[in-house]
This record gives structure tokens, sequence and C-alpha cells, in this order.
């Protein structure tokens, strides 16, 4: 099973879950809103607005699901920084979604740690369960996203998977099944 992005060039995203959806933008930051009273206050806290990057980062994702090119310059914007620094921070780290992402983010390690103890079979079981088919490609319905990561923390407890801010240990093709009905 190929486990890259379609060689048509097709979309990541085939279908946008609730909630990431490309409607036009809406600030998260405005003036008066809970979110915006929240990062002034977090801002307090760091020697500079630039140090609350990362948390206003955050504060985005969790509103919107990803953090859009608009949301980008949002938060550049709010905390007197350029657009190209804030979007060189966010397409650096990986735990933040350039794009819509299902509501159940599954995230396989796939080290060789993992591989030898048949990770390439647990991603497989995740791929064909969802219906996602390719890593990065949202499930038709909008609840699943599969991805590789290069490494958990568990190689102890291969092949360890988190699935938004959960961790499961020890998953084996198998346990897919159980593990995605347990999901809400």
């Amino acid at each position: 099973m190929s486990h890259g992005p379609s060689a048509s060039g097709g979309a990541l995203v085939a279908a946008a879950p609730h909630g990431h959806d490309h409607a036009p933008y809406t600030p998260v930051f405005t003036a008066g809103s809970a979110r915006r009273a929240e990062l002034d206050a977090l801002i307090t806290r760091y020697p500079t607005k630039m140090a609350a990057l990362l948390p206003a980062l955050w504060m985005v994702q969790e509103e919107r699901g990803w953090i859009a090119p608009e949301a980008m310059s949002e938060v550049a914007s709010v905390l007197d920084l350029t657009a190209a620094y804030v979007k060189g921070v966010v397409t650096f780290y990986t735990m933040y979604h350039q794009h819509p992402v299902g509501r159940h983010f599954i995230q396989v390690c796939t080290t060789s740690p993992c591989l030898c103890a048949g990770a390439d079979k647990v991603v497989d079981s995740f791929l064909e369960h969802t219906g996602c088919k390719e890593l990065g490609v949202t499930s038709p319905d909008g609840k699943f996203t599969v991805i590789e990561v290069e490494c958990l923390g568990a190689c102890g407890f291969a092949t360890p998977v988190q699935i938004n801010a959960d961790y499961v240990e020890n998953v084996t093709p198998e346990k897919v099944p159980a593990i995605l009905a347990g999901l809400k």
C-alpha cells in the first residue's frame, strides 16, 4: 500500500471536518474577545511578545483546528512579528496543522525500533480502517487523518500511537479496530 500523497496531485484533504472548513477567515484575537483577553494575559508572563508565539499558535489551532495563512498573518500582527517569521515557525514544527485535519489526528511512530515491531502494518491497518487510504489525507467522513511521525518517545512500548493528545502503546494491527471504536 502506498503511504504517500496521491501521485495524481489531488488535494491532501478529502473532506473538511466540522469546524475545519475553508470559509472566509474570522480573526481569533478580535478586540474584546475571550481569546484576545487570554492572549493578552499570557503575554504578560513573557519577557517579549515574541515569546508568546507558540502558545498563540496553539490557541488558533484549538479554535480553528488548523493554522491558515490568514491566521499566521493575524498572529504576526498581534505579536508585532512578520508573517514570514510566523510561517517559518508553523512550518518548522510538525505539531501545527497547515491544512484541515480530521477530528481524530492519528500519529503512528515509524522509527527503526517501531518498524522492527511492525509499525508499517499498524499504519496500513489505520489507513484501511479509517478510510483515509493515504497518509495525510482526511477520511471522507472528516473523522480521521493518519500520519507517520519520527518518534513518540516510547521505543520500549512499540508501536506507540498518538491520537490527538492521547497516547496508546503496544499497538498492533489487530488492536486498531478496537482503538478506533473507542474514539468518540
